[in-house]
């Protein structure tokens, strides 16, 4: 560092100090390829970096041997280790494969080396120009080969092409192969066993009698203002047209099979839903994107297939989807594939809001408010405790106030409530009139509001601090804060005290997640959901109630895959880094309902796992509904009663989940029905046995059975009066 004019070495500057300027240097360097935790450069090109990293390298060459037919160097921006990468066919082959790589630590000196000749699928390079000076040689020619993979969208896809099979397997769905730097398409080969249909897009439009879920979503955001216009892209038979007009908003669509004559206009919304995976041109698909993102003001809905419900249904592999049975294209995405593609092609950072639907704003600092409002809890203002005089007189008045500090957990600064002015006349100030509030209110449950409000905003921030979208990732730099909504940057001053503050405290919560342990004490102290051994299952209600770090847990999962569709119940797993979503469709009005499917994510990976249960014949079904809720839940005492009825009973055990058939023979052996949430014996049981089982469940609980609209003792006696006309009376 010493090396650097101007400067001088601080006595306490260490090799954490060096690394965070080496660092430093090689985000600011105009030469060479930048990765979040790693800085890469040609050889050729050392000698334009910065003096500092200079030196840093030639301290590192000093202590190795044979490295003179190195390619790259690699600078690890976290760590006091510099690797040296060796790609022989550097300047000729397109995408070079990693032949070998030698690392040095400076710190210990310690030296490693790693073999990759004899792999079969060894690393390979993408992007070439990026690592070289632009007087290189081939410079223009690795640009060229760049801006037409850009073109084809072959780089979009970066979790399959790191790898020379994963790279090969993708140009062979896309239908090209690189020949000297350049894309060649591949021509289509007759096939006297299968030849490929012609691709009719248009029949893959869709007739909706409602507004497709992409919109219903945008809608329940509140995300549509008056006076804001609406566009579909790719609109189909116009249905969403016609359902948005009808909410009162200017709508307008084109589509090139049914609407091609329509303009293609600006408009505040921009919707393009299930457009992009029915394009079998990869470079269609991608200019379809741009147009729509062209045209988008405020928000563009970008919505896509993610799921294949059945794999049997004799399609045929077309480029990377494949072609259905009535001629058209799929291209089913991975969700995260998905999110990838569309961050990419739009240079952007696109929010997941469901299964195959990603919201992405015009306005950086709008999405910001966006995510923010996705992880604040529902809170009420509190109730007036004290009939004060002074309070009653203002209450009109003051209910703005209470309305805002119930919402943000602070007090509003300059310009931010509407009724300022007139509360500023009459209280001087805010401070003044918040003092006559707490007067007739409870000072804690204000404070239980701003303690909440410090746990979203917290939740929200350590989200925005994942550089990936996984666990093992590692922090990036969030965005400043200048960067954030004004009413982002007065929540962090007003709860916080400073940016750095808040920073700090939410990378402490990001740093926990990372230890098994607390996660598995964060799910056996919670006092609101179902525990099993390792995991912790609550309603999806519930969640804003839940321990800050656990909904922490599951925003890792929900920022970048998004929830199953109509998720119920969602499983923490305490002693591995996975999230369960579980869909029970009918879970306020079945007493015991069943499965529908499952989603199932790694944190570690980001992989994700489906599995569909509704077409089982014994699918599992859930009991103790009441367990996965908070005692606020509408049907609580209903799920809670039933329950209480069922362990009188007996026929429950520790199992919270049961199958299906099992059950119903469970209820049989015990001569009980239900209706509705209670239970009820069986009027056509054989009597003997009815009067066995009840003395066994007086025995076993000391206390009556409660059977009907009253409690019955557990007797013969008791049992006869048991009727079904009367159960039906009764319900």
């Amino acid at each position: 560092y010493q090396a650097e004019p101007g400067h001088e070495v601080d006595e306490g500057f260490g090799v954490d100090d060096l690394v965070k300027k080496v660092a430093e240097y090689c985000q600011k360097s105009p030469v060479g390829k930048k990765l979040p935790r790693a800085f890469y450069v040609h050889v050729s090109a050392l000698a334009a970096l910065n003096p500092v990293l200079v030196i840093y390298e030639k301290c590192a060459r000093q202590n190795i041997e044979n490295i003179e037919e190195a390619t790259l160097v690699k600078f690890q921006l976290h760590q006091p280790k510099i690797s040296y990468l060796f790609y022989p066919d550097f300047d000729t082959d397109a995408h070079p494969a990693l032949q070998r790589s030698i690392q040095i630590n400076l710190e210990t000196g310690e030296v490693k080396c790693f073999d990759y000749s004899n792999s079969e699928n060894p690393p390979i390079l993408h992007r070439k120009e990026t690592f070289v000076t632009a007087d290189y040689p081939q410079y223009q020619k690795f640009s060229k080969l760049t801006r037409s993979e850009e073109k084809w969208g072959l780089l979009d896809n970066t979790s399959m092409i790191g790898t020379r099979e994963g790279w090969l397997k993708y140009l062979g769905y896309c239908g090209v192969e690189i020949q000297d730097h350049t894309v060649v398409e591949l021509c289509q080969q007759g096939n006297s066993e299968l030849s490929i249909p012609k691709i009719e897009r248009h029949k893959a439009a869709m007739l909706r009698n409602s507004l497709s879920k992409p919109l219903r979503l945008v809608l329940e955001a509140d995300l549509f203002v008056d006076g804001e216009t609406f566009f579909d892209y790719g609109c189909g038979y116009g249905g969403d047209i016609q359902h948005i007009a009808q909410e009162g908003y200017a709508a307008a669509g084109w589509d090139p099979y049914y609407q091609p004559d329509s303009p293609r206009i600006c408009a505040d919304i921009v919707n393009i839903g299930y457009v992009i995976n029915v394009i079998e041109s990869l470079e269609e698909r991608r200019e379809a994107l741009l147009n729509a993102w062209g045209l988008t003001k405020k928000l563009l809905v970008v919505a896509a297939q993610v799921l294949i419900d059945d794999t049997d249904r004799g399609q045929i592999a077309y480029g990377d989807g494949v072609i259905t049975s009535r001629n058209t294209f799929q291209k089913y995405y991975e969700q995260e594939e998905l999110k990838i593609y569309i961050d990419q092609v739009l240079s952007v950072d696109a929010i997941p809001v469901a299964l195959g639907i990603y919201f992405v704003f015009r306005d950086a600092a709008e999405g910001q408010s966006f995510r923010a409002s996705r992880f604040r809890s529902h809170l009420l203002t509190p109730r007036v405790r004290s009939q004060v005089k002074r309070f009653e007189d203002y209450a009109e008045m003051l209910a703005p106030l209470m309305a805002f500090v119930s919402d943000r957990g602070r007090l509003p600064v300059k310009g931010e409530l509407a009724e300022e002015a007139a509360i500023k006349g009459e209280f001087h100030s805010f401070n003044r009139a918040w003092r006559v509030i707490l007067q007739a209110t409870d000072a804690d449950d204000w404070e239980t509001i701003a303690d909440k409000r410090r746990q979203d905003l917290l939740v929200y921030l350590a989200l925005n601090g994942l550089e990936g979208d996984s666990l093992r990732d590692s922090y990036a730099s969030r965005p400043s804060m200048r960067r954030l909504p004004a009413q982002i940057r007065n929540d962090i001053k007003g709860l916080f005290d400073n940016y750095q503050k808040a920073c700090t405290l939410a990378d402490l919560m990001l740093y926990s997640l990372g230890k098994s342990e607390i996660i598995g004490d964060c799910c056996e102290d919670s006092a609101i959901g179902y525990k099993q051994h390792g995991s912790l299952s609550v309603h999806v209600s519930a969640l804003e109630e839940l321990d800050p770090l656990l909904r922490l847990y599951e925003g890792c999962a929900n920022r970048t895959i998004g929830r199953l569709d109509g998720a119920t119940i969602i499983k923490f797993h305490a002693h591995k880094p996975q999230i369960s979503y579980l869909f029970y469709p009918d879970f306020d009005t079945n007493p015991h309902p069943v499965l529908h499917n499952s989603m199932h994510i790694d944190l570690r990976d980001l992989s994700v796992r489906y599995q569909k249960f509704y077409n089982l014949s014994n699918p599992p079904i859930l009991v103790r509904k009441e367990a996965f809720v908070t005692p606020n839940y509408p049907h609580y005492e209903k799920f809670a009663k039933l329950t209480r009825q069922e362990n009188k009973l007996g026929i429950l055990d520790s199992c919270v989940v049961k199958k299906h058939q099992e059950w119903v023979k469970c209820l049989e052996e015990n001569c009980v029905r239900i209706k509705g949430h209670r239970l009820f014996w069986r009027s056509d049981a054989d009597p003997e046995k009815l009067k066995i089982l009840q003395q066994a469940a007086s025995e076993r609980h000391s206390r009556k059975i409660e059977i009907n609209a009253g409690k019955i003792e557990g007797t013969a006696e008791g049992t006869e009066s048991t009727e079904d006309g009367k159960e039906e009376g009764e319900e």
